[in-house]
This record gives structure tokens, sequence and C-alpha cells, in this order.
């Protein structure tokens, strides 16, 4: 059996291998060339998709960087036409506010055609009498609301604002010198001024128009166009009347106003504030203005050191007070320079006038009569800064507080330490005289200094009674201003508390204990403040409701240096006026006036003071 089966499969065997032989003698070249391909189709299928691999990569990286240079492409497109739409949407002007100030409608009616003009271009426009605007609120925010506000002020009797601008004006002017608004209180208020007048009044020709405009610029608001007059006067006026003269006006405008609307700018013409030509004039001419009054301040150190050494070893029967140097003296300083230049001495009102080698300071040798303490320069300057003037050596001024609190709103520091209702405090002194010279004076330097009285002198009854009725008197400018309680009203014109304070020295004044008798037999309580250099006038001085010592410095270098005292013994005096001011049975109060990189440094000499005067309260400024 297994013989039979392995002789099976021989024969089996022999014949496979012999058809086999027999087939690949029958296929032809390209069939075995398609054979050999279909034996090894796994490797031919492996690079087919090899290839296609690479060919799809390549293709899909192709695609892919032609997206991306469109998509930027788009993007580019897209960011450029928002550009645009928000350069043809963004608002350069948000409205036109038209301030009037009228006593026979013609600025007001004005305003309103203004106000019709400036709708029709597409802006809003409002139309607000100045009686009913509050600019201590309310101006401010016109520097960041993309208005532009126009004034159409008209100047009436002695070159006056009109009845319902005249508390606008009167802010206005007050804020325009003010340090407590600062320079910048309106930087970036766009304004324009249209004045109405009659030339024929030559002296107060479009007086509030000017001044209007002064003090906004003064306070950094920005000129959108030159100020514009109009003139009843047919004769002079430009285009025959003042309607128009506003016609001319509204037009320039109008022009001027559109411009701002599509955000163009008005080129520097060279005379602004701003621009680039005029930053290196402005630069230049500060640095001028440092060297001179470095110069001056040099000068007046020598000559009162010079004149300190000529009251001591000066004559006897000199008196040591002639040589201080008053300010009231510049308006003489100068026409004597002009007059005497080149000379040694002049001729002056029939007596010999020696000339200073410093600054031409005249003195006289044998003054018999007593001079006033205001002069008309020194009166202009005062008024201008909102004093009203009493006598001779007298003022009194109307605190930003008082205006607070007769609108309902908080006091000051007096109200809040002590009770007393600051729109029934009276801000006054009966010395504008000062012996010091600080260097952070408020008061703008303005007022007269000496180391003693020596000009004439009015009776104390009249400084009070001039000084309560000229207090009430600008008490009585608020009736009907806007935000004025009528209850504080009433109150604020009865006095109820004196501040003596306000400038100069007003312990020098000679009759200063009547005066404070007399307050407190009107039922005035008194608040005093000395500058520390009258020891003797403290220790001599009746009780008042409160004392005050300013101490602006701890030592002697930082006193002289920062006070600047006439005295040449300033620092013993200032010691013995804190020494004074413990001895008096009353209550005292020490105000310290700290500037920083000033006198805030020596604390320690400070406490050493505190110590020497014993006040009851410490007051830091």
């Amino acid at each position: 059996m297994l013989r039979l089966f392995v002789t099976i499969l021989v024969f089996t065997g022999g014949v496979s291998t012999s058809d086999s032989r027999a087939s690949q003698d029958v296929h032809s070249p390209s069939e075995k060339y398609l054979m050999s391909i279909w034996h090894n189709r796994l490797y031919v299928y492996s690079a087919a998709a090899l290839l296609f691999g690479i060919w799809f990569s390549l293709k899909v990286a192709l695609k892919n960087k032609s997206f991306s240079k469109d998509a930027s492409w788009v993007r580019k497109a897209e960011q450029k036409k928002n550009d645009s739409s928000d350069r043809d949407t963004e608002v350069h002007v948000l409205g036109v506010k038209i301030f009037y100030g009228s006593q026979t409608g013609t600025a007001k009616g004005f305003a309103n055609e203004l106000s019709e003009e400036v709708k029709t271009l597409g802006i809003p426009a409002e139309v607000i009498d100045m009686k009913d605007y509050d600019p201590d609120d309310q101006l401010a925010d016109e520097c960041i609301s993309k208005s532009v506000c126009v004034f159409l002020v008209a100047s009436y009797t002695d070159g006056q604002p009109t009845e319902n601008a005249e508390w606008f004006c009167k802010w206005l002017e007050e804020a325009s010198t003010d340090f407590r608004y600062g320079k910048t209180y309106l930087k970036g208020l766009r304004y324009a001024v249209f004045g109405l007048g009659n030339s024929v009044y030559v002296g107060h020709y479009n007086t509030v128009g000017k001044n209007v405009d002064k003090w906004l610029w003064m306070l950094s608001g920005m000129r959108i166009m030159t100020r514009g007059e109009g003139d009843s006067n047919v004769v002079k006026s430009r285009n025959g009347s003042v309607q128009a003269d506003f016609q001319a006006w509204k037009v320039k405008f109008l022009n001027r106003l559109q411009a701002l609307a599509r955000g163009e700018k008005k080129s520097c013409s060279g005379n602004c504030k701003t621009g680039g030509s005029c930053k290196n004039k402005k630069k230049e001419k500060q640095e001028e203005e440092e060297k001179a009054a470095a110069r001056n301040n040099s000068s007046e150190e020598e000559l009162i050191e010079s004149s300190s050494d000529e009251d001591e070893s000066g004559p006897s029967g000199e008196r040591k007070s002639g040589s201080v140097v008053d300010m009231e003296d510049l308006g003489n300083i100068m026409n004597s320079v002009k007059k005497a230049k080149g000379k040694g001495e002049l001729q002056g009102d029939g007596q010999m006038v020696k000339l200073s080698k410093l600054n031409g300071v005249k003195k006289a040798e044998d003054e018999e009569e007593r001079r006033e303490m205001i002069t008309p320069a020194l009166r202009e300057a005062l008024t201008k800064q909102g004093y009203k003037l009493i006598g001779s050596h007298s003022g009194v001024k109307l605190c930003r507080w008082t205006k607070s609190m007769l609108r309902g709103r908080g006091g000051c520091y007096k109200h809040t330490f002590y009770g007393i209702e600051s729109h029934r405090c009276m801000e006054t002194t009966p010395s504008l005289a000062c012996a010091n010279k600080c260097v952070f004076c408020w008061r703008h330097h303005t007022n007269p200094v000496g180391t003693e009285w020596r000009w004439k002198m009015d009776p104390a009854e009249k400084i009070l009674q001039d000084a309560v009725e000229k207090h009430q008197t600008m008490i009585r400018q608020f009736r009907g201003v806007p935000g004025v309680k009528p209850e504080r009203y009433e109150e604020g014109l009865s006095v109820k508390h004196c501040a003596l304070s306000l400038v100069g020295e007003p312990i020098m004044y000679p009759e200063i204990n009547a005066f404070i008798r007399l307050l407190h037999v009107h039922c005035i309580s008194s608040f005093l403040v000395t500058n520390a250099q009258f020891p003797q006038e403290i220790r001599s001085l009746v009780p008042v409701t409160q004392l005050y010592v300013s101490v602006d410095a701890s030592t002697k270098d930082s006193l002289k240096k920062i006070d600047r005292p006439l005295f040449k013994d300033f620092w013993p005096r200032f010691l013995d006026s804190l020494k004074a001011l413990g001895e008096k049975r009353q209550r005292t109060v020490y105000r310290l006036t700290l500037v920083k990189a000033w006198n805030v440094e020596e604390m320690q000499a400070y406490s050493e003071l505190i110590a020497l005067g014993q006040p009851d309260f410490i007051e830091v400024k």
C-alpha cells in the first residue's frame, strides 16, 4: 500500500513539472512582464500610495498658502474699510452752546439766529442765557464735551456787563486771577467771542467782549477764531451796522465750525500759546524772565541787608524804618530812573533825594508828611485781583468758601473745626502791609512791605463800617445767581465772624485793639493771623477769639529762605513771638504751612518750636 502511494505521488509530481515547463514555453515576453508585475503587485501598490500621499500633501500646502494670502488681503481690506468708516463716523463737534449777555435783546436775537444757522449744518445748538448758567459747576465740563462755546456779549453802561451776564463775568474774572483754579482750569475749551458795543464811547468800546476773551484765554481756553466786534456806530462800523458786522463774523464762524467738524486743525500763526514755532520763543522768554527774576531777587536781598546795616550804623536821628523799600514805590522808581539816568541825585518835590546804586529807589531825608499806603498803581493792581479797598490801607474780599456755602455746599476748615458758617464770615485786614515777602505768598506780592507803621492812618470805626458795607454789597451780587439758597443769602448779609487774615500783617495797624473791640461789640468773632515778627505787639494785643501764628519754617536758614523777612533780627523776633504766644491766656494756634522740598524735613525742630509756644491747636496747611 505504501509503495503504491509513493508511486502515485511521484507520477503526479512528474506530470505537474512537465506541464509547468510546457506553459513557460508557451507565454510571450509581454505576458511574462505582466505576470512579474502581478506577482510583485504589493510593491506597486505601496509606491503608488507613497506618490499619492506626497502629491496630496503638496496640494494641501499650496492651498493653505494661497488661502492665508487671500485672508490677509481680506483683513487688510476690512481694516482699511473700518478705518475709513471710523474716520467718517468720528464726531469732532458734538454741539454748539451759544451764551448771550443782552440788555436790549440784540445779542439774544443774534444768538437765536446763529443757532438756526448751526442746526442747518446738522450740528446741535443750544442758546443759553448767562444768568441761568452756573460757571462754577458747569463750565469746566465743556472742556471735555467736544462742544464749541460761543459768547455773544454786549457792553453796557461804563463798559460793564449786562444784568444777565454780570455774575458770569464776575466769576470768570476772579477765576482768571485765583491760583486755586490754576492756569489750565479751562484747558480744552474751544470758544469764540463776539462783542457788541458802540465806538462813540471811546473808553468802554466792547470792553466786556475783550475781557471775556482775555479771561477765557488766561484759563487756557482755546480760541477757534479771532474775536469779532460789532459796532452800533454806523459811521465807524466796518460793515455799516452792528447787524452787518455780525453777519460778516457769522460767515467766518460757520466756515470755521465746518472745518472743526471735519477734524481740521487751525494752523499756528506764531502768536498763540501753543505750536511748534511758538515753543522755542516761549522757552526763550521763560528763561529770560527767570534770569530777570533771579537778578531782582538778588538785588532785593542785597538792598535789605545793606539797608539793615545802615539802620545800625546810621545817625541816631535817622529813623530805622526809613531804609525799608515798599512795593508801591516801584512806579516812582521807574520815573526817577528815567529822569536821573546817569546822575547820582536829583531834585524832587523841593527836597534832596538820594538814588540807590542798586535800583534807583529814592529815599527822602526829611519826610514830614505821611503818605497813603495805597497808591493809584497799587489800587489798580489789587482791584483787579478782586479786593475791595477801604480808605488808604485796608481791604476786604469775598472768600470762595463764602460763595460755596451760599449755594448750600460745604464750608472751609473753620466750619469743620469750629462750627463757623462760611457764608457769614468776612475776610478783611486793617493793614495791607507786611514785614515778609514769602516765596509761596498767594497774594502775588502786590501788597506793600515795611517794618513799622509809617503811613496815614484811618480810624477803626470807619474801617469796620466800610468793610461790612462792602462785604454786604458783594453778597448782594449773588441775588438770583443759580444755586444760591434764599435763606443762606439772607443770613450772609449779617456778618458773624471776621477773619483777619486776608493779606498783610493786621497786627501792624496801630489801632488794632480798638478794631478788635469793635468787632466784639457788634457780636462778631475774630480770628487774627500774625507772621511772628512783632512780639511786643502780640503781648499788648487784647484777647481775640483765636490767635494764630504762622510757623513757616523750623530753622533760621529755612525761615530766611522761605519768608524772606525784612527784619535783620528776624530769628530772635520769631522765637520771641512764639514765647509771647505761650504767655497769652486765650485760645492759640500754630499754623504750619508745609511745602514739599522746602520745609518739611526737620520735624524735631518743629517739635521744639511747639514746646516753646504751647499752642492749643496745630493746623497744617
